[in-house]
């Protein structure tokens, strides 16, 4: 049976300071949590923004060069691995959020966040659940967010290639919890998450 279609998208504001906000990375075990935002241009429209994880990398890494040339404004920013430990992923989620909404320039005057909450920013808006499929700058946000967080596994990868982040990208596959296994945790590993916490408890 197919998913019902969502409502339509009704939004309270009319100007062109729109921004979509996303996240990636809350169920890895490594890493930073990434966010992104973007305030697109109604004049110079992108083509294909879809939920990033509908995309292939290829296609992923094209669309983000091509909103980064042609948004009104993006931003990207994280959470590190400690600050999930500190705060936990939910919270360190809007934390991420909210560091990337500051930093845009010009700012936002309402946000789209993807999800059922908002990351309590004094900016207006509303949470819009699937909102990467619903709509295109919360789309530009998500991809923008993924590939980040990609490259930042692959660089981890190129530190230490015996766990496999350029695969797994940092997510618990029976080979990432392997290699914990076999290897024990690095210190970018977030030592809140059970598997890290059970591996750290046998050292």
């Amino acid at each position: 049976m197919k998913d019902k279609a969502p409502p339509p998208l009704v939004i309270d504001y009319a100007g062109d300071r729109l921004a979509g906000v996303d996240e990636v990375g809350r169920g890895p075990l490594v890493g930073p949590v990434v966010a992104a935002a973007v305030i697109l241009d109604p004049a110079r429209p992108i083509e294909g923004l879809a939920d990033s994880k509908k995309l292939t990398a290829k296609r992923r890494e094209a669309l983000a060069a091509e909103i980064r040339e042609r948004a009104l404004a993006f931003a990207l920013a994280e959470a590190s691995a400690a600050e999930v430990d500190a705060l936990n992923v939910f919270h360190a989620t809007h934390l991420a959020m909210r560091r990337a909404i500051d930093a845009l320039a010009p700012a936002a005057e309402y946000l789209l966040v993807d999800g059922n909450r908002l990351p309590g920013h004094h900016v207006p808006g509303q949470a819009v659940v699937k909102g990467d499929a619903r709509h295109p700058a919360i789309a530009a946000a998500s991809i923008l967010a993924k590939v980040e967080r990609d490259a930042g596994m692959l660089a981890l990868d190129a530190r230490h290639p015996d766990y496999g982040f350029a695969r797994h990208k940092g997510y618990p596959t029976r080979e990432h919890l392997a290699a914990l296994e076999r290897l024990g945790a690095l210190p970018e590993h977030r030592r809140s998450f059970g598997p890290v916490k059970r591996q750290l408890a046998l050292f």
